[in-house]
C-alpha cells in the first residue's frame, strides 16, 4: 500500500528519565471542552471546486465565530479534497503542514495512443528525484528546483484519460508532473482533474464539507457535542508526522516563555530523531508546548546530561498552565 514517508517509519518510545505527571495542571488532547478544542483545533474540509483556499478558510472562521483561521497548502480553486483549516491559537501550525508529504488522485489526457505497459514505464521513471520550474501563474520565483515522487500508481486507464494516485514531496506541481509523463512518453499530456487526498497527518477519510462543520457547529450549540468532536481536531493531529519529544512538568512553563529545550528537561525521547530534525515538543500528557529544531539526535538526547536538545521555533502553549 502507497504511504507516505512519515507513515512507514515505525517509532519506539525511549525513556531518559520516568516522571509522573500533575493531573491538576494541564489537560489531556482528548479530555478538552469544545471551547478549548476550537481555541486549539484543526478541520479537514472537503474542498470543493470555486472557491479559493482562502475563502474557505473564511466560510469555517464564520461558523465557528473566532477571529482567527488559516490553511494548509493552497489548492487551486478548481481543485477539490483535503485542506487542513486551523482555528484561533492553532493557525500557525499551518506552516509545519506546509512541509508535510502531500497524496493526489489525477486525471492526466495523453496526446497520443500508448500501451498500457509505456504508461506504467513513463510514471515508473518519475519515482524518486525529479526537477520542476513553476507554473507561470505561481506564488514562487521560477527557478528549476528539486523535489521527489514518492509513489506513482496508474489506477485505471480510458483511452487517452488515465487516472493515477501521486505521493510527492510538498511543493510539488502535478499539472507539471503531467506534462513530464507526457515529456517521458515522447509527447504531450495535461491534467484534467485534480483531488488532494492526503495532506501529512490530513486525509479524505476524515474531511468534511463545510455543510457538514456548520451542521456540527450548530449541533453542539443545541447541546451535542458528538458531530463536533470528530469534525474538530486537536492541534496534536496535525503533528503526527513529526518526531516527538516529551518533557518534565517542571520544564513546561520556561518553555512557553520560549526557552529552549535543554537536555535537563527530557523525559522521553522518540526513536530515529536526526539533528537538524524539525521536533514537536510534548507534555508528559501529550500536549503540544512547541515545534523546533532538535539540536541533537535521539540517542544523544538520551545520554546527554547538558546542551540544547531542542532549539524553539513556534510556541502554541500558553504560559501559566504548568
Amino acid at each position: 500500500m502507497n504511504k507516505l514517508p512519515f507513515e512507514t517509519i515505525k517509532k519506539e518510545v525511549l525513556v531518559r528519565k520516568v516522571a509522573e505527571t500533575d493531573l491538576s495542571k494541564g489537560k489531556r488532547p482528548e479530555d478538552r471542552s469544545i471551547e478549548e478544542l476550537i481555541k486549539y483545533g484543526i478541520i479537514c474540509v472537503n474542498k470543493l471546486a470555486g472557491p479559493t483556499s482562502h475563502q474557505v478558510s473564511d466560510y469555517v472562521k464564520r461558523i465557528f465565530n473566532v477571529k482567527k483561521s488559516g490553511h494548509s497548502g493552497t489548492l487551486d480553486p478548481n481543485v477539490t479534497g483535503v485542506l487542513p483549516v486551523a482555528l484561533e491559537r492553532a493557525t500557525r501550525i499551518v506552516q509545519v503542514l506546509l512541509k508535510a508529504g502531500k497524496e493526489y488522485v489525477c486525471l492526466m489526457h495523453l496526446h497520443g495512443d500508448f500501451k498500457e505497459e509505456e504508461i506504467k514505464k513513463a510514471c515508473k521513471n518519475l519515482i524518486g528525484k525529479i526537477k520542476q520550474i513553476p507554473p507561470v501563474k505561481s506564488a514562487v520565483k521560477r527557478v528549476e528546483r528539486e523535489r521527489e515522487i514518492y509513489y506513482l500508481e496508474v489506477l485505471e486507464i480510458n483511452g487517452r484519460n488515465i487516472l493515477f494516485r501521486v505521493g510527492c514531496e510538498a511543493g510539488t506541481y502535478i499539472r507539471k508532473l503531467c506534462e513530464q509523463i507526457g515529456k517521458e512518453l515522447k509527447s504531450r499530456a495535461h491534467m484534467l482533474q485534480l483531488i488532494r487526498t492526503k495532506a501529512g497527518p490530513f486525509n479524505d477519510k476524515e474531511m468534511y464539507s463545510l455543510q457538514d462543520i456548520k451542521d456540527a457547529y450548530e449541533f453542539w450549540k443545541e447541546g451535542n457535542e458528538e458531530l463536533i468532536r470528530k469534525v474538530v481536531k486537536p492541534i496534536e493531529f496535525g503533528v503526527q508526522h513529526l518526531s516527538k519529544v516529551y518533557v518534565f512538568d517542571s520544564a513546561v512553563d520556561k518553555l512557553c516563555h520560549g526557552a529552549d529545550l535543554y537536555a535537563g528537561g527530557v523525559s522521553k525521547i522518540e526513536s530515529g530523531i536526526k539533528k537538524g530534525d524539525f521536533t514537536a515538543v510534548m507534555t508528559l500528557k501529550g500536549e503540544l508546548i512547541f515545534v523546533g529544531e532538535s539540536m541533537m539526535g535521539s540517542e544523544e538526547m538520551l545520554k546527554a546530561e547538558k546542551g540544547t536538545a531542542v532549539r524553539t521555533n513556534k510556541v502554541f502553549m500558553e504560559r501559566g498552565i504548568y
